[in-house]
């Protein structure tokens, strides 16, 4: 699957954020976080309204201390598809 955009996911203990260099979105689900991306993008105009956008959302594994990384499997990649 080809990505429209990608971004860096982590998890700060509290709630979910996905951004890049340009904006950040948060939520205390996955659920949540992807609505608010779908609005961040609608209000950003980088996109059409009324298109699918497929967003691939990178974990970033450098946000796990090095001796908890042997657990990595419980962290994940995900892509989604929003109608925007």
């Amino acid at each position: 699957m080809k990505a429209d955009l990608e971004l860096r996911l982590t998890h700060d203990g509290r709630v979910w954020i996905a951004g890049n260099g340009d904006w950040q979105a948060q939520g205390a689900s996955l659920g949540e976080l992807d609505s608010e991306v779908r609005r961040l993008l609608r209000d950003s105009g980088t996109f059409a309204r009324g298109r699918r956008v497929v967003v691939f959302m990178g974990f970033d594994f450098e946000t796990i201390p090095t001796w908890l990384r042997q657990y990595h499997t419980h962290y994940f990649n995900r892509y989604v598809s929003l109608d925007l």
